[in-house]
């Protein structure tokens, strides 16, 4: 029922949303050099890679680096890439990953390969479901750039502190299951973005 849902909801979201999918690609693109999608490698169901479409908020090459964003005015971000993530809208093309089934749009965030391999083995438990575009962690971590930005190592802090704290949170909607969960971390994720 959940893989239906999904289905539905990208493929409407996909239609309502192709006017702001335009005007958002187009100032990326005329305001910055470089693409306006950017693509990344993930972990997703099943320990299997796939690549996660965003909108580009960063500057070409910026992932040569650290693969974590810390503080909300790390350099390597672009001005209009303030913007769409503050209000979430570089994560919206993801609704094509959806679509594909590579995500759902409730389930852990999918992580890069650096982090997933420090995964224990009771941790690897969230690579059982689709990875989701929002879930409890997303919620509660909401401001996450900002507490790495005032860690004096935002690595450490992440793998040690946040990652694990973010796999329970996941825990939580995967013990639970449910299209009743689903809606709800979907209303609640609403309600996080506008306030």
């Amino acid at each position: 029922m959940i893989r239906i849902l999904d289905i539905v909801f990208s493929f409407f979201g996909l239609l309502l949303l192709a006017p702001l999918f335009i005007i958002v690609w187009t100032i990326i693109v005329l305001t910055s050099r470089g693409g306006g999608f950017y693509c990344q490698q993930r972990v997703g169901l099943n320990n299997i890679d796939f690549k996660l479409i965003k909108f580009r908020s960063m500057r070409v090459g910026a992932d040569k680096g650290s693969l974590i964003t810390v503080g909300g005015r790390d350099s390597r971000i672009t001005k209009i890439g303030y913007f769409i993530r503050k209000f979430k809208i570089d994560e919206l093309p993801q609704l094509f990953n959806v679509m594909k089934g590579d995500m759902s749009l409730v389930g852990p965030r999918p992580e890069v390969r650096k982090y997933v391999d420090l995964y224990t083995d009771e941790q690897k438990a969230v690579l059982s479901v689709r990875p989701g575009i929002t879930d409890y962690a997303s919620i509660e971590y909401v401001d996450e750039n900002e507490l790495l930005g005032n860690a004096e190592n935002p690595d450490d802090v992440y793998i040690n502190q946040i990652m694990p704290d973010k796999i329970k949170l996941n825990m939580k909607y995967i013990e639970n299951k449910s299209v009743k969960e689903y809606f709800k971390i979907i209303f609640l994720t609403i309600e996080k973005i506008f306030r």
